[in-house]
């Protein structure tokens, strides 16, 4: 089954290549290996990329899978490396698949903390659905407050159609997590550009 990892890789023009881990979400493990001296972390990321000069906002829509990654891993040129958790805001019967959040974590506590409370109120929200006391989006609604209030999350919409990706879609505006601010998703700004990393 594997622990999957999306790895972004900062270019000097302010976009990122991505490579793929099939093991990198398994408890943050790639921020204490990748390095100047170990790009791949030793093995963990495949050398092949899954793509290369993507934007920020394309990266979060067309290529971060909330159903598939469990991780993903930004990596400025100096390789300063930034983890986030995945999540995950929709329930397992295949409706509305796309809708994701990143939350920023450090292996540990922070990460072990995001991931109970996360797993722990998305199933009693499901069980409250299950039981007629919310409809799916009221749930997800409450859910997404949570995420951007208590933990700094940044939310996303993940889709594809029969031509490719679909553009970036979240129009809501939450706290900047180091991706940029949601209102900033149509195009990379200057200061990412320039310094070549996203993060500010």
């Amino acid at each position: 089954m594997g622990h999957r990892a999306l790895v972004a890789y900062a270019r000097p023009d302010g976009l990122y290549d991505l490579r793929y881990s099939h093991w990198g979400g398994d408890e943050l493990v790639l921020v204490g290996t990748l390095t100047a001296q170990t790009p791949l972390g030793n093995g963990r990321v495949d050398a092949d990329l899954l793509a290369d000069s993507v934007a920020l906002d394309r990266l979060l829509s067309a290529f971060l899978d909330p159903c598939v990654h469990e991780a993903l891993y930004i990596v400025s040129q100096s390789f300063e490396v930034t983890a986030y958790r995945v999540l995950w805001l929709e329930w397992s019967d295949g409706r509305e698949a796309g809708h994701g959040a990143i939350v920023e974590v450090e292996p540990g506590g922070r990460d072990f903390a995001v991931r109970t409370w996360f797993q722990a109120t998305k199933t009693v929200l499901g069980d409250v659905i299950e039981m007629g006391g919310l409809s799916r989006r009221a749930a997800r609604t409450y859910l997404e407050g949570r995420i951007r209030e208590d933990h700094a999350g940044r939310l996303y919409t993940y889709a594809t159609d029969r031509d490719g990706a679909v553009p970036f879609s979240d129009s809501d505006s939450g706290p900047d997590t180091g991706l940029g601010s949601d209102a900033d998703s149509d195009s990379d700004s200057e200061s990412d550009r320039s310094s070549g990393s996203g993060f500010g």
